[in-house]
């Protein structure tokens, strides 16, 4: 078959072309990996821009919950591999002690929309709430914001699955993974919901949690991070245990944040169990993908 010069010069240059689109292809992927595991009946899936690590890590969590007596959710981000998992992330828990980070930012949220600082005893209430995890100092908290300030940071961080306690009973607050990662992302991101002096404060607060209550999703994070924490426990009579823990790791390369929720443990070092051995694979794997 014979081609002329003109055909030939057109025929290079579109081989050209196309050697250089799949050159800039390969050098700058944009594409996402998949992976995904069964834990009974419902599945692990994460979702990686680094290759490799999303099937890593959804068979490293489902094997860490596999055989674990009650129920778990979880959610998980790592910003620096464009990471995130997911299980049963949406499915509704009891909040015991986790929902006192939503008080905190509905309060925070309140002073701003005032254009006010905390008031001392404000400081005094809110620094128990989250550091020893008071109640009396939730419960005075959870009055003064009210039901109205309650949902009105819900609605404005994104949190559409979060239904306040009722009558008082704010360990009662029904919570899912997915909605406390997006709290964890608020507090780590410039935003319009909370200003930066708001977000640290919470931070603060999170990061000097009494040593005592240093349990859960801290369980075999790296040295260099920065741990922030919340744990929330709540015995429920024939219902077992609900035990929780949410937090964020930054500093030193790590950007990244998980929920972990538990339910209907027979006593709560088995719900801390739980939550620990996932947090620890997920520590694991994303410190050795770095």
């Amino acid at each position: 078959m014979h081609r002329s010069p003109i055909a030939l010069r057109g025929l290079a240059a579109l081989m050209a072309t196309g050697a250089a689109v799949t050159a800039l292809s390969a050098a700058s992927p944009t594409s996402k990996t998949t992976g995904s595991a069964l834990v009974g009946h419902a599945e692990v899936v994460c979702t990686s821009k680094q290759e490799g690590l999303a099937p890593t890590l959804s068979h490293d969590i489902a094997d860490a919950l596999k055989g674990r007596r009650g129920s778990s959710a979880l959610a998980l981000y790592d910003r620096g591999s464009g990471t995130s998992c997911e299980f049963q992330a949406g499915t509704p828990f009891d909040s015991a002690s986790v929902v006192k980070v939503t008080v905190l930012g509905a309060l925070l949220r309140q002073a701003e929309e005032a254009h006010r600082a905390l008031t001392p005893n404000e400081v005094k209430l809110t620094t128990a709430m989250i550091t020893k995890s008071d109640n009396a100092s939730t419960n005075a908290l959870w009055h003064q914001v009210g039901p109205a300030g309650i949902q009105h940071f819900l609605n404005l961080a994104g949190m559409p699955d979060t239904v306040p306690g009722t009558h008082g009973s704010w360990g009662l607050t029904q919570i899912t993974a997915a909605d406390q990662l997006t709290l964890m992302r608020l507090l780590t991101t410039d935003g319009t919901v909370l200003c930066p002096k708001s977000r640290e404060y919470a931070l603060d607060l999170m990061r000097h949690v009494a040593s005592d209550q240093r349990w859960g999703v801290p369980a075999g994070a790296p040295a260099s991070a920065t741990v922030h924490v919340k744990n929330g426990w709540l015995p429920r009579t024939g219902r077992g245990w609900r035990v929780h823990s949410v937090g964020s790791f930054t500093d030193s390369g790590n950007d990244y944040a998980m929920a972990v929720l538990s339910s209907g443990s027979d006593t709560m070092g088995y719900g801390v169990a739980t939550v620990e051995a996932a947090a620890r694979v997920i520590h694991r794997d994303l410190a050795g993908s770095r």
